[in-house]
């Protein structure tokens, strides 16, 4: 007798929190209003060349002005969660010192909103946005930026921890590091490999000064965020499986290892050479401090060959000619995240996770009627929540589901030309439309899982 293949029960576990993420840069607008401070992105994206377009976020999503609109969106689509990251500059104008009362009091009205709306605020202390003046005294190349970076975050622990349960520090330290001071092509837009480590290990400090003060400062939880990219070798072949060796090590556990064991990877010293120093061990006192959930950003998963003109890794990732790509390029892998979130679970303990970013660039059509039928991000979002129960099926603790994002926004160097958005935004107008992706999330919200149907 044949055995049917055991089909997984979709409904997720009672409590799970749904929600959405942003990031202020990408959609506030209105970057040095009511005195706020210049961000290094704003300077970046204002710097010919930088960005597609030469696109900027003054304006974005006018998430500013318009936030209690935007408020009462999420609550019409009967989200439980809200991730959004804090404009370091808002609060700080010159990053450390004076607090700006204009800008902490957005951010308060906006948590006390999302709080009436009956949605959890969860909040990103950096996404990448870290004030000019602090990047003019060398910013994540600076040692006392640990310091700074707990300074700022203890202004918000102290006005807001009341009424926020969840906190992260830092935001995909990976990309800050990679695209910031690796590849310069996101801000500051430096190219350099003795820079390169020093950033990595600053933002790690920095992520240890803060978890220390909340620990001093708040009475709930916190957390690191990272883009995790499982990587497979493109073939047996001995270079492949060292290149994808070293492609895992810089992007999946050059900021794991520090956080859950203490020390970086033995592949760092083999892929930066002489550019990688040797860090005191009481930094990694810091950096190990004990958190509470940690946060996974998935979008796609890493084919890789070895490839010498790659720099810094000599491994490149390899685009298969069966396979669905994003409109970022990007393959459509679910499979992958399941795998991801049972990696973590065997190699650095089964603590709680968050998916805390999601989803995917699609090329959106717009109808006459100027509604959208998404029907390739619907499918996107359909087999990775699949993904996510399977895991929670196999025993990983995953507490709560982040699409990415709420808007169509800013897509940093890519300007507005990739829209992610479960609700459009045209930008001339500032007109939010739910798409049929937001419509299917609803569903999937309104029934915890179960609109998804049986998954084999």
């Amino acid at each position: 007798m044949t055995v049917p293949p055991r089909a997984i029960d979709p409904t997720f576990p009672t409590g799970f929190l749904w929600g959405a993420a942003t990031a202020a840069y990408q959609i506030e607008g209105s970057p040095l209003a009511d005195g706020a401070g210049m961000s290094i992105w704003h300077r970046f994206a204002h710097t010919p060349g930088r960005v597609n377009n030469d696109d900027t976020g003054d304006i974005a999503c006018d998430h500013y002005r318009r936030a209690p609109a935007d408020v009462a969106l999420m609550q019409s689509l009967g989200l439980k969660a809200y991730r959004f990251s804090i404009a370091w500059g808002r609060v700080l104008p010159e990053g450390r010192g004076r607090v700006n009362a204009a800008g902490l009091g957005f951010y308060e009205r906006l948590v006390d909103s999302l709080l009436a709306a009956g949605i959890e605020p969860m909040i990103t202390l950096y996404h990448w946005d870290l004030p000019a003046a602090l990047d003019d005294r060398g910013g994540w190349l600076n040692p006392d930026v640990s310091d700074w970076f707990a300074d700022y975050a203890s202004v918000l622990y102290r006005r807001l921890d009341d009424r926020v349960k969840r906190w992260v520090t830092l935001n995909e330290p990976w990309v800050v590091v990679d695209g910031g001071y690796v590849h310069g092509a996101l801000a500051p837009g430096h190219r350099n490999r003795f820079e390169a480590p020093i950033a990595t290990h600053n933002l790690m400090r920095a992520h240890g000064a803060a978890v220390m003060a909340y620990r001093a400062h708040g009475h709930h939880e916190i957390g690191l965020v990272v883009n995790l990219e499982p990587k497979y070798p493109a073939t047996s072949a001995p270079e492949d499986v060292a290149a994808t060796a070293r492609a895992d090590a810089y992007m999946n556990r050059q900021f794991l290892d520090p956080a859950f064991k203490g020390a970086y990877p033995r592949e760092m010293r083999e892929i930066y050479g002489e550019a990688w120093p040797d860090w005191p061990a009481r930094d990694f006192e810091l950096i190990r401090q004990p958190t509470d959930f940690l946060g996974i950003n998935y979008y796609t998963r890493g084919v890789t060959r070895a490839d010498a003109d790659a720099w810094p890794t000599l491994a490149s990732n390899v685009r298969l000619d069966n396979a669905a790509y994003t409109e970022t390029g990007w393959e459509v892998c679910p499979r992958a995240f399941s795998d991801v979130l049972r990696w973590v679970r065997d190699h650095y303990g089964n603590l709680p996770i968050y998916i805390t970013e999601n989803g995917a660039a699609m090329k959106d059509e717009v109808a006459v009627d100027g509604t959208v039928d998404d029907t390739t991000r619907v499918d996107y979002l359909r087999t990775h929540l699949g993904a996510v129960r399977a895991a929670i099926e196999a025993g990983v603790d995953v507490r709560g589901y982040f699409v990415w994002s709420l808007l169509d926004n800013l897509e940093w160097a890519h300007g507005y030309s990739k829209r992610f958005g479960i609700v459009r935004v045209d930008y001339p107008t500032q007109r939010r439309t739910p798409k049929a992706s937001a419509r299917f999330y609803a569903g999937v919200i309104a029934s915890n899982g179960a609109s998804l149907g049986r998954i084999p």
